[in-house]
């Protein structure tokens, strides 16, 4: 997962010799200082543990502009920052703190004791119909479902089933923006971007509350 910035850090750091642990960590975090105050720092990510396995979390100056999914051996990582470099800007960096608010609002979520986000969000990545989509999600509440059939409906083009299907599919901002708790009219719980098993534990949590 190495960045442009993260990959001059160790450059640099292999041009110093064998340093430890602590020191590494001093200069990263001087590196963000650094890119912050220089306004080099145009996206900030980190990775968070969780119930439904390990998420990347990046943000914009605008707000939470990605969560993504591990993927196999936290393959789809590599390929989200790629995405966000090629989409966003090249300059991204760690910045852990950068996204403290987003990572504590999740964990809440996970213990059972937040049912609504309140993050900003960066929507840059969605366009037309499905950021139309994803703004009809977020009035989805906690604990209810919707089939794709009633989000098309609620988002004015009824026989557009399969956009919403790929709206959720490609939706940038999973457990946020609650695709979730978009069922099969049949009641079932249908596909997912982080899989049916993290769907169904999602619903299940809610369920619970």
């Amino acid at each position: 997962m190495n960045t442009a910035s993260e990959s001059w850090l160790g450059g640099l750091v292999a041009g110093l010799g064998p340093v430890g642990e602590e020191t590494m960590s001093r200069l990263h975090a001087r590196l963000i200082t650094r890119a912050d105050a220089t306004g080099m720092l145009d996206v900030a990510y980190r990775t968070i543990d969780s119930p439904v396995g390990s998420l990347l979390l990046a943000a914009t100056g605008q707000g939470l502009v990605r969560v993504a999914y591990a993927g196999p051996a936290g393959q789809g990582y590599d390929k989200v920052l790629a995405q966000l470099a090629e989409r966003v800007s090249p300059r991204i960096l760690r910045a852990p703190r950068r996204l403290d608010a987003a990572a504590t609002q999740l964990d809440e979520y996970f213990a059972g004791t937040r049912h609504d986000f309140d993050l900003a969000l960066d929507l840059r990545l969605v366009h037309g119909f499905r950021r139309t989509v994803l703004t009809q999600l977020r009035e989805v509440g906690y604990g209810q479902t919707a089939s794709y059939a009633a989000v098309a409906a609620a988002a004015g083009r009824p026989t557009a089933v399969r956009a919403v299907g790929t709206a959720c599919a490609t939706n940038p901002l999973p457990i946020v923006v609650p695709c979730h708790r978009v069922i099969r009219a049949d009641g079932s719980t249908g596909q997912y971007v982080g899989g049916t098993a993290a769907k169904q534990t999602l619903l299940t949590l809610e369920a619970a509350a």
